[in-house]
């Protein structure tokens, strides 16, 4: 019981709702409430702050919830190296990806999925700084992400490959048959980016306003696939990363043009430092070490 109360309030932590708490674990309402109300009893503290409704957590069911996600996540463990033993790896492998790499994402589920069939994948789209958030509360086991300007000291890094950005568009023969363009440039054509929430965005805002210019944007969109179908339907251009093209069907009519001076930007997968790694984290570590996905991303391949 002991298990499953902790279950309930790491729940109720990520739902921040009673009822969805309740939903998610598959149990009434009732049931949830009274399963907190005896660990808190247990434990001789208040967890919840008491209302109609949830309001939050007590200072003390803030830290109480932080050994809640660890003893969960060493449950998890230890019932991942049960399942090793008996010579197959079970569970689910909880992953996030930013936006920009969901398609690359089908190049690490197939060989985890040919090694280890009973293995369940979950991929969820967020932003870098979710996927920092949620591995580090124990939600995520690990995150494709951004591996540059960020405090990554409590993770294990796996870098992958360098993402390069370039210049997406349907009529190539605009620019004289040049080899790249500039970023100033690139700002007077109607662009279609993704939205200014997102990472891949600020990179790009960045980068234009070190150019000292401000781009032209008659389109955002936070679909990367969306970029690509503008900029062949909609008569617009994009700044894309080259290895998104690398899983689209790139028509004769679409031309990717290197961008000068090159922006580029590191790309990997993150899982929280522990020691042991959770069995899950080291089997699917060891495959990802054996792809070569900068040999497959090799720029320039697109121009």
């Amino acid at each position: 019981m002991f298990i499953r109360q902790l279950e309930y309030l790491v729940t109720l932590a990520r739902e921040r709702h009673f009822a969805r708490a309740a939903e998610a674990c598959c149990v009434s309402q009732p049931a949830l409430l009274s399963a907190i109300r005896h660990l808190e009893e247990e434990l001789g503290v208040a967890i919840v702050e008491r209302a109609q409704k949830f309001v939050g957590f007590t200072r003390e069911g803030e830290q109480i919830l932080t050994w809640a996600r660890q003893a969960l996540a060493a449950w998890d463990g230890l019932r991942q190296t049960a399942a090793l033993s008996r010579g197959a790896l079970r569970g689910s492998l909880r992953m996030g990806a930013i936006p920009t790499t969901l398609p690359i994402m089908s190049l690490l589920t197939g060989p985890y999925w040919r090694a280890y069939p009973d293995l369940k994948q979950q991929v969820k789209s967020l932003s870098n700084e979710e996927i920092i958030r949620r591995v580090e509360n124990f939600e995520l086991d690990i995150g494709l992400t951004y591996l540059e300007e960020q405090n990554l000291d409590r993770f294990r890094v796996l870098p992958l490959y360098r993402e390069r950005y370039v210049l997406l568009a349907r009529d190539a023969t605009l620019f004289g048959g040049g080899a790249s363009i500039d970023w100033r440039d690139a700002a007077e054509l109607p662009l279609c980016l993704l939205t200014p929430n997102m990472q891949n965005r600020r990179i790009i805002d960045a980068a234009f306003l070190r150019a000292g210019v401000c781009p032209r944007v008659v389109v955002e969109t936070d679909s990367g696939f969306a970029l690509y179908s503008n900029v062949r339907c909609a008569e617009v251009f994009s700044i894309m990363p080259h290895s998104l093209l690398a899983l689209f069907e790139m028509r004769e009519e679409l031309t990717a043009i290197p961008l000068t001076p090159e922006l580029n930007r590191g790309i990997g997968l993150i899982a929280l430092s522990s020691d042991p790694a959770p069995p899950i984290v080291s089997a699917i570590w060891s495959i990802t070490e054996q792809l070569d996905l900068r040999s497959r991303f090799e720029f320039p391949q697109y121009s």
